[in-house]
């Protein structure tokens, strides 16, 4: 096995994502220096999220943000599609059930097979 360097990629996956091609690469760490400037970007993108206890709520976010650590592009697309996946899901059932916001009903019909 040869040895590859990982980095720390910051990843935005849109509510509207279907699969990791829509994964977004906003920015990487290149080494180990750079790393707080990537989890300081990472915190204030989240923060509109937070509720008034200063607790991360999935279902208050626009977006979902990942910071995964691995050596490829493609492969931190792959790990933000998949820690986000679930989040994604329960972010559209909560709108549909507080909004009944037919869009977020489409992308759960359509992407994930769920009726509401």
């Amino acid at each position: 096995m040869q040895y590859q360097q990982n980095f720390f990629y910051l990843c935005k996956t849109p509510l509207s994502a279907e699969g990791p091609e829509h994964v977004e690469i906003i920015t990487r760490a290149e080494d180990s220096e750079d790393f707080p400037r990537v989890f300081k970007e990472f915190e204030d993108l989240r923060s509109h999220a937070f509720n008034d206890d200063k607790i991360y709520s999935v279902v208050r976010a626009d977006d979902i943000y990942e910071l995964v650590r691995t050596n490829t592009e493609k492969s931190a697309k792959e790990l933000a599609y998949e820690k986000a996946e679930q989040e994604i899901i329960t972010n559209l059932q909560h709108r549909v059930m507080q909004d009944g916001d037919a869009n977020a009903k489409g992308i759960l019909k359509e992407v994930y097979g769920i009726e509401e």
